[in-house]
């Protein structure tokens, strides 16, 4: 059986002789070497090795020289939460607070999603997310929403300015929601993405790539 937790070593590109299919195959997927689609047989074109993470090449937390947080209020979804935290790794966070109803990542799904992210970025859980920010604030904090709302600026239109914090902690809200209205009022700032389409927001976990990314370079005046 194959085990999606198993860490992936090799890979090879195969094209199906029947349908003409070109896919890419991972080492000991049950697929085997039929193709997904039509079932008929398929050739190696390519046959490679995937590198290894490491930690002390990938990290940049200690770079950074500060705490960076991301909050997940009551995100439903396990696939955006595992998502959130594959960012939050790459970006460099340095803890992911869990609290409410997101699912923690020892969930199946996030821990599908996240691809080790889970062990890489440390996390707590925590039921009431207003008192936990409070409680940071006062530990002298910057807090940050990401949310549609009548205080917010747009994302990367804010002046920089330098100042001196404990850490800083963005915060994520529910796909349907959005953030907690008292958690609203804690924060140091807010910050809109600005949508050129019909649609009003984008999923929850693009938002956070966007908006770390954004944000990595940047500091922010209240």
């Amino acid at each position: 059986m194959y085990n999606h937790l198993m860490p992936i070593r090799s890979y090879e590109i195969r094209i199906c002789n029947t349908c003409g299919l070109r896919y890419p195959l991972i080492e000991n997927h049950p697929f085997g070497t039929r193709c997904p689609v039509c079932i008929g047989e398929t050739r190696v074109v390519i046959s490679r090795g995937l590198g290894v993470e490491t930690r002390a090449l990938n990290r940049q937390k200690e770079q950074r020289g500060k705490r960076v947080a991301v909050l997940l209020d009551n995100i439903r979804s396990a696939w955006n939460v595992g998502s959130i935290l594959r960012s939050a790794d790459g970006f460099g966070y340095t803890h992911a607070y869990i609290c409410g109803i997101t699912p923690t990542p020892d969930h199946e799904a996030v821990i599908k999603t996240s691809l080790g992210a889970q062990d890489s970025v440390p996390w707590t859980y925590h039921k009431d997310a207003v008192d936990l920010v409070k409680g940071l604030k006062v530990e002298g904090w910057k807090v940050y929403g990401l949310e549609e709302d009548a205080r917010a600026v747009e994302l990367g239109y804010t002046e920089n300015v330098a100042y001196e914090s404990k850490g800083e902690l963005l915060i994520v809200g529910n796909e349907v929601t959005g953030i907690d209205p008292e958690l609203l009022d804690l924060c140091d700032q807010i910050f809109y993405i600005p949508m050129r389409g019909e649609k009003k927001s984008f999923n929850v976990a693009i938002a956070f790539g966007i908006a770390a990314f954004a944000l990595q370079n940047q500091t922010v005046e209240h």
